[in-house]
């Protein structure tokens, strides 16, 4: 009887045995599908946000290029009436010369300086061929900022927008070249600072201008990611005052940063970027005269 119920005991031990192996095995099999499902989710996220940023920046290519023809076809009108201003003077100083020869002299002078404004205008027009930003009648610009905002977040940057003063209508081209500088400061900063990077973005808006501000926490989101404590790394770095007047003097260089630039001088603007030694990199484009700023050889707008 004893034996009868030892054998039993071990054959129920083996069971049991097998039955728990057989549930972890089962369980780490469902862990594995699981991380795996997670990574394909994560993976199809992140692709799906590079199309998104892919579509957004062919738009964008397609909305300055119908910028620039808007800007060629209205210098085009402007050089084509001049000229004919010039034909029309022109005629007058011919007759003019035959009866008061200074009235002649004083016609040559205002052709001269016709000659020279349409002279102007048509090197306008070879600056906006050759990529120069213009207006027209594109739909991507302000408006399109928070589409923006939810790209970037899909592919893992975090965004914290404030906005202060009181917005103004821009010009089509205006907007588009903030856009632009926005879009390549916040691509930067997902580039360079990883997913989980911060950028704070705030609009300073005052009565002709706009301060474009974007400030990223990409060292200290890397330290983190890494597992570390980013001020305890920011001190054992030992940063010195030197090395912090070396990230606001340095002048970052790239495609990236020099684009920014050119966009911002067109419109009239100073465009500053450094490094914030231990927390990330800062953007700044400040445009004193954007509401009047055609961007077009720094010629003003007359105000409305």
């Amino acid at each position: 009887m004893d034996a009868w119920l030892d054998a039993n005991a071990t054959t129920l031990v083996v069971v049991l045995a097998a039955a728990s192996a057989m549930l972890l095995l089962l369980a780490i099999v469902v862990v594995v599908l699981w991380q795996r499902s997670r990574r394909a989710a994560r993976r199809a996220v992140r692709e799906r946000a590079a199309a998104e940023r892919d579509r957004l920046e062919v738009e964008l290519q397609l909305a300055e290029q119908s910028s620039r023809l808007t800007m060629v076809r209205e210098l085009h009108e402007i050089a084509v009436h001049a000229v004919s201003v010039i034909a029309t003077q022109a005629d007058g100083a011919r007759y003019a010369a035959s009866q008061d020869p200074s009235a002649a002299a004083r016609s040559a002078a205002a052709i001269a300086d016709a000659a020279r404004e349409t002279l102007g205008d048509l090197r306008r027009v070879m600056t906006v061929v050759r990529g120069g930003e213009g207006e027209g009648d594109a739909q991507l610009g302000l408006s399109s900022v928070r589409e923006l905002f939810r790209i970037m977040r899909d592919a893992g940057l975090g965004i914290e927008f404030s906005e202060s003063g009181t917005p103004h209508e821009l010009r089509q081209g205006a907007e588009l070249a903030v856009f632009r500088i926005l879009q390549e400061a916040l691509s930067n900063s997902l580039d360079h600072g990883g997913a989980g990077t911060t950028a704070k973005v705030t609009f300073t808006w005052t009565d002709d201008g706009l301060k474009v501000l974007v400030e990223d926490d990409g060292i200290r989101a890397e330290a983190i990611r890494n597992g570390l404590d980013p001020y305890a790394e920011a001190q054992k770095q030992g940063y010195t005052v030197g090395d912090d007047l070396a990230a606001l003097t340095q002048t970052p260089s790239g495609r990236g940063m020099t684009e920014m630039r050119e966009r911002t001088e067109l419109f009239g603007g100073v465009f500053e970027a450094h490094r914030v030694p231990g927390v990330g990199f800062t953007v700044q484009a400040v445009f004193p005269s954007l509401r009047y700023h055609n961007g077009v050889h720094g010629v003003p707008l007359d105000r409305r």
